[in-house]
């Protein structure tokens, strides 16, 4: 067995590795960039290296440090986690060169199923039913518009070396696809190095399934049942679920079956996931479901499937890595209950999921969860790496149990000042097509004005506020949570206004209150609020409202689209930011004219800098 292990990643996947090794009684060694030196992973580790600055190409993207750190630390294996290198063939190589224990799959292996063309093809041969597309080396864009039309419109352009959403748009027409071509590009090669991408035909009613294999040295494969990860925005998944609602036990089989032929057609070792895309226009059919892309390492998803099979995947990974074989059988493999995911995300979603930064200085989870995180009350959301929080992880005996249990662990989650998708995933579970398991990948696109705004207050939630910051006055806490509900008559009246500017009249009860606070925090629902005594605003208080077209994030300009003196409409693309590994449109608030112009392509911005300026064009 495995003594040592250096963990070539951060935040919540490699603590949840640290967790599982050191219950082994395997040394764990963590690695940071700058950004990362107080991290909840380099504190939870035996040991921890500095590997460099905070941009992830300087630090965890750099295999050459990673390997020294290792070797400086007398680790005996590495384990990459999901992201940065764990996909990379030469990275695993050098491990392995070096002398290290690789956990993970052959380098033969990742580099056959690392490019997805050439993965669909191999797959073709080995019987495994892909998508129809284009697959070939001819990247001149009219020859990619003219197989685009061939194929039928809407079609998916994805960057061949991707994942994770990036480097990947749908096209609903030929007038659209030379714009979605080159930003898709621009992205893959930003995030990946390489721009060149496939062609398929985009399933109108598609459905995301995918099946756990594993593999280990002694030429066993098994698979571990599927999970539905349906539930995406902007190809990013959102909430997952083990196993997949409408799934009767013959598809199952068949489909399980097919990913263990794919996983055997590589001579697959270690944890892997066998993607695909089904047209659920018909219900679940096994003729209807095509092979999409395998990722050679651990999903973001796996904890789904160790709930629902009681199975750790990351001790079989070290198992396996160590030379064992796999722990169980297929036969000895079954379903229990029902388990969902739900990612909790540092973002806006009412300002278009803009991710959003700076410190935790309020964190809760719910006890009744499993809560994989890398983050803790105090921490920070970095600007440099994916803004994911915390993974919420229900299982109940049936999908209405986990339902219910993942509905109030999202309830009892509490995070401030940085914005969340908690009350965006509430209402997503709330939503009638989620309870009744008919979902397709295209349902939060469709349905995502009724997700994202929060409700109108409770009044109650208000009558506390109000009780609570109009105290007598005295010395007392800066801010306070809301925790008790009043029954007397209204006595008296409190202008209230929350940080979206939204101002309450509240008639209120005169209670006693032990101290006065400044501020009230309110959680409900997945939202959170707080409240301040209103105080007159001028008219510059809101940004868009002027014009003023600011960056939400640090990051960099990538597009232009303007320039001083242009008439644009409202909703129009101005600015195009780079950050997060993401690309994010900046839109005009209203139609006018381009008054201001501070963006250049190329350039490094600053949080609220001022981009653009639109100016209202006066009526003669």
């Amino acid at each position: 067995m495995i003594q040592s292990l250096l963990i070539a990643n951060r935040g919540e996947i490699a603590c949840r590795i640290i967790r599982t090794a050191q219950a082994m009684g395997i040394r764990t060694i963590a690695v940071y960039s700058d950004a990362d030196a107080k991290a909840l992973h380099v504190r939870e580790a035996d040991a921890a290296v500095h590997i460099g600055a905070s941009p992830a190409r300087e630090s965890y993207l750099v295999g050459e440090k990673i390997i020294a750190a290792a070797i400086s630390t007398g680790a005996e294996a590495i384990h990459p986690g999901y992201g940065f290198l764990s996909e990379n063939a030469e990275f695993a190589q050098a491990v392995i060169d070096a002398g290290l224990i690789w956990v993970g799959p052959n380098p033969a292996s990742i580099t056959a199923m690392g490019l997805k063309d050439a993965a669909k093809t191999l797959m073709a041969e080995a019987g495994v039913p892909v998508t129809p597309g284009y697959m070939g080396a001819n990247q001149d864009p009219a020859f990619l518009g003219e197989r685009a039309a061939e194929i039928g419109y809407p079609v998916l352009i994805k960057a061949v070396a991707g994942g994770g959403g990036k480097g990947m748009r749908k096209v609903e027409n030929a007038s659209d696809f030379a714009d979605a071509l080159a930003s898709c590009q621009r992205e893959a090669s930003a995030s990946f190095g390489n721009a060149h991408v496939l062609i398929e035909k985009y399933i109108q009613r598609p459905r995301h399934i995918e099946v756990q294999v594993f593999g280990d040295s002694h030429g066993n494969i098994v698979h571990l049942f599927e999970r539905d990860c349906s539930l995406q925005r902007r190809h990013q998944k959102v909430i997952e679920e083990a196993p997949a609602p409408g799934m009767d036990d013959a598809t199952r089989e068949q489909l399980c079956a097919v990913a263990v032929k794919a996983a055997k057609a590589v001579d697959y070792v270690g944890a892997g996931t066998i993607e695909f895309i089904a047209d659920a226009s018909e219900g679940l059919r096994a003729d209807r479901i095509w092979f999409m892309e395998m990722n050679t390492r651990l999903q973001v998803e796996h904890p789904v499937t160790e709930e629902i099979t009681g199975v750790d995947l990351v001790e079989w990974q070290l198992r396996v890595a160590s030379g064992e074989a796999i722990p169980l059988q297929q036969e000895q493999l079954r379903i229990n209950g029902w388990a969902m995911e739900a990612r909790l995300y540092a973002e806006n979603p009412a300002t278009g999921f803009l991710p959003s930064i700076g410190s935790l200085d309020h964190l809760e989870f719910p006890e009744e969860l499993r809560i994989d995180t890398g983050v803790e009350q105090g921490g920070e959301v970095s600007p440099y790496y994916d803004p994911m929080i915390a993974k919420l992880i229900a299982w109940g005996a049936t999908r209405e149990d986990a339902i219910d249990r993942l509905r109030d662990g999202i309830d009892g989650t509490e995070v401030w000042p940085v914005k969340t998708n908690a009350g965006f995933l509430g209402r997503l579970v709330d939503f009638d097509e989620f309870g009744l398991g008919d979902i397709d990948t295209g349902l939060i696109a469709r349905e995502v004005e009724d997700l994202v705004h929060p409700s109108e207050p409770e009044p109650e939630e208000l009558l506390e506020a109000a009780a609570l910051l109009c105290a007598s006055p005295g010395e007392g806490p800066v801010s306070a949570i809301l925790g008790f509900r009043l029954n007397a008559p209204p006595l008296a009246e409190a202008r209230l206004r929350d940080d979206d500017g939204n101002l309450y009249v509240v008639a209120f009860d005169e209670i006693e209150a032990d101290e006065p606070t400044a501020d009230v925090l309110a959680f409900a629902d997945g939202f959170a609020r707080r409240y301040v005594l209103d105080e007159p605003r001028g008219s510059g208080h809101s940004a868009a409202s002027d014009g003023a077209i600011l960056s939400p994030m640090p990051g960099r300009i990538i597009a232009v689209d303007v320039a001083v003196g242009d008439a644009v409409s409202k909703g129009q693309k101005l600015v195009t930011l780079e950050a997060m590994k993401m690309e994010h449109s900046l839109t005009a608030p209203f139609d006018g004219v381009v008054a201001e112009l501070n963006a250049e392509t190329g350039a490094q911005v600053q949080v609220e800098a001022l981009l653009v300026r639109i100016a209202v064009v006066e009526q003669s």
